[in-house]
């Protein structure tokens, strides 16, 4: 399935600007890029990632951060499609700390209005975007670099029962990668399945059951 450039019955992306960071909603519901404001001078660079007025201005509710992640990948590694089971689910804010990649997300929540649609940004530490996945939302990402970090804040802790992953060359999810190209996978995506036997198998979250996670943080 490829990126809209709308969705029936779904609100059109939004952009808004806070002092500290631009924020722009993307094309699966409730997912968000986060441009921050970077101060360079002589000395180098200072940048904010993850702002709470920002983040709650776009997401409804503050940062939950459990655990911190990180990765480094040579050029042509590509990570994902991995999700967390829900629930509990796992929210996740990523932003590259270091090199160049190319971002997307996936929503896997049968029920959602935007299932099956992507979305893709290249993170990179020139702009220092960052994006936010809510509960039952795929994450990949490929490294266009040699020695690219990423950095995730996660909602809930790593637990190995719980992670699910998609095989990220799924013809029919069609996600954003350069063709031609020589992927170095893990043995674990490269064997994952696709989204329709995954679907099949009952492995993706529902999208009430997300809705549910998302509630019971704002109580």
């Amino acid at each position: 399935m490829k990126k809209p450039t709308s969705l029936p019955g779904t609100p059109i992306p939004r952009t808004f600007s806070t002092p500290t960071a631009t924020v722009r909603e993307l094309a699966v519901a409730g997912a968000y890029v986060f441009t921050p404001r970077v101060h360079r001078d002589r000395r180098g660079v200072f940048v904010s990632p993850l702002q709470e007025e920002a983040f709650t201005a776009a997401v409804g509710r503050r940062p939950a951060v459990v655990q911190t992640n990180h990765t480094r990948s040579a050029r042509g590694v590509l990570r994902g499609v991995h999700f967390t089971t829900a629930p509990p689910g796992q929210a996740k804010f990523v932003h590259c700390a270091h090199g160049r990649a190319r971002d997307v997300v996936v929503d896997l929540r049968v029920g959602s209005p935007t299932f099956g649609r992507w979305d893709t940004v290249e993170l990179d530490t020139e702009s220092f975007r960052s994006v936010y996945l809510p509960e039952g939302v795929g994450h990949a990402f490929l490294a266009l670099e040699d020695d690219t970090v990423m950095s995730y804040l996660v909602s809930t802790p790593y637990r190995a029962e719980l992670e699910q992953a998609l095989h990220p060359l799924d013809p029919v999810l069609g996600l954003p990668w350069p063709s031609g190209a020589d992927f170095t996978l893990s043995d674990r995506d490269a064997a994952a399945p696709t989204l329709a036997e995954a679907r099949t198998a009952g492995l993706l979250p529902r999208y009430e059951d997300c809705l549910g996670l998302v509630a019971a943080a704002h109580a």
